[in-house]
């Protein structure tokens, strides 16, 4: 049933909440009872002054009896339905659901976000539990002294008499021990803790500068000069009053993808790439041609813009020649692992594959709920080939959701390890997930 079709239920389900009877409503807009339950059954169309003056008693707009509920609701229940491994039934009555309960619509919903929020959670968590080399060996020092600790004790408690010089030892070892479990637990809990931001925390730095550009929302206003000089002087004063970039090595690697962000703002202006994304829409070729640039600066500059810039929400990649991720920008529905190795069917490493050369894929990341996506990549020559050297490639993937996908959009995974595919060719080890889960 289309979505103009239920103004009679959305009339309904209104006059019930406001507690009138059919026959009051009707009195008020001065139609008959029996032609007011033809309404509400959806057996007669309105429009016109019949409609204004049923929401005017209803207190809604008439766009709320004729449209329903949003599009964004309707994606999210469509999500949920197509999270299941199986077909649901009734699916091409979500307008009607939604139309009919918009409260229990609006519950489904948040639950289907939540459900995907906390999903990514334990993505995350499993990617950083396995790959982290700070937390691996946070672990082993606790579980190392834990058994040393419980050696010792066990001496004292099974052994009889000892001397007194062996048994002082043994409680020396016992005493210094338990002073560095109790160090190494402090360590590991500070380090888990996302909201400790005291310069102590040890912490990796590729994750500060990742918290610091998620904080900005990955867009620096204060950049936006095409006076270099400028930007430099502003660049200083971000790093330097930022709370989230603690360890020197954090600030390093924030002030060079900073530069590159001066760099992508100098050749592509703000005001200006406005105007060319009202013309030309988000289409990389187009603006690289208006602006006389690459498609790397282009792709960069388009993954930091703002959602009301763009348009649309967006995620980035950066990679270097051997597939390590150097930046990434999150965008909801694809996930991107911090630690483990990413999947290598992504379009990011066939870019890396054919240098220099655009790629274009449609792409599905699989996992409890399919989302599409419009991926851009192009590898380009960070150290230039000489005689006695060879290039030095790195690529940029940019990444755009999207509503509808084909029947061609390419499938594609996280990382193996949460992957639910099980027939891929490209799989390194088993995954925790099943397939169709």
């Amino acid at each position: 049933m289309g979505r103009d079709t239920l103004t009679g239920s959305r009339i309904r389900e209104r006059r019930l909440m406001l507690g009138l009877r059919q026959a009051e409503l009707a009195r008020q807009v001065d139609i008959s009872a029996s032609y007011l339950n033809l309404i509400e059954h959806n057996r007669r169309r309105i429009g016109g002054k019949l409609l204004v003056d049923l929401a005017r008693v209803l207190a809604v707009e008439p766009s709320m009896l004729t449209e329903g509920a949003e599009v964004a609701l309707l994606s999210t229940l469509r999500e949920a339905a197509a999270a299941l491994s199986r077909p649901v039934a009734e699916l091409d009555r979500v307008d009607e659901f939604a139309g009919r309960f918009p409260g229990w619509a609006e519950v489904l919903a948040h639950a289907q976000k939540r459900i995907s929020s906390l999903e990514q959670t334990v993505q995350t968590l499993s990617d950083r539990l396995t790959h982290d080399p700070h937390l691996a060996a946070s672990l082993h020092e606790v579980l190392s002294t834990a058994a040393a600790i419980r050696s010792t004790a066990s001496i004292l408690a099974e052994t009889g008499e000892l001397e007194a010089e062996w048994r002082d030892r043994f409680h020396k070892n016992l005493n210094e021990d338990s002073q560095r479990l109790a160090e190494s637990s402090r360590a590991l809990v500070n380090f888990l803790d996302e909201g400790n931001t005291s310069a102590d925390r040890r912490g990796v730095p590729q994750e500060e500068v990742e918290r610091f550009f998620l904080e900005a929302g990955h867009h620096f206003a204060e950049l936006e000069t095409p006076d270099a000089a400028a930007q430099e002087i502003a660049l200083q004063t971000l790093i330097e009053e930022s709370g989230a970039l603690v360890a020197d090595a954090a600030r390093t690697i924030a002030r060079e993808a900073l530069r590159q962000y001066c760099a992508d703002a100098r050749a592509l202006p703000l005001a200006a790439l406005s105007d060319v994304l009202s013309e030309h829409g988000s289409n990389p070729s187009a603006i690289a041609r208006a602006f006389g640039v690459d498609l790397p600066t282009v792709l960069r500059r388009l993954g930091a813009l703002p959602p009301e810039v763009l348009g649309q929400e967006a995620g980035l990649v950066v990679c270097d020649g051997s597939g390590s991720i150097l930046f990434h920008k999150p965008v909801a529905g694809f996930a991107l692992p911090r630690f483990g190795a990413s999947c290598p069917l992504w379009p990011l490493y066939t870019a890396l594959s054919r240098p220099q050369q655009p790629i274009h894929r449609e792409v599905v990341q699989q996992g409890r709920s399919s989302v599409g996506f419009d991926c851009y990549a192009v590898s380009w020559p960070r150290l230039s080939a000489d005689f006695d050297r060879d290039p030095l490639y790195h690529a940029v993937m940019l990444i755009l959701p999207k509503r509808e996908v084909s029947d061609a959009a390419q499938s594609v995974g996280a990382s193996c390890r949460i992957c639910p595919m099980a027939a891929c060719a490209a799989r390194r080890e088993p995954s925790l997930l099943k397939e169709g889960f």
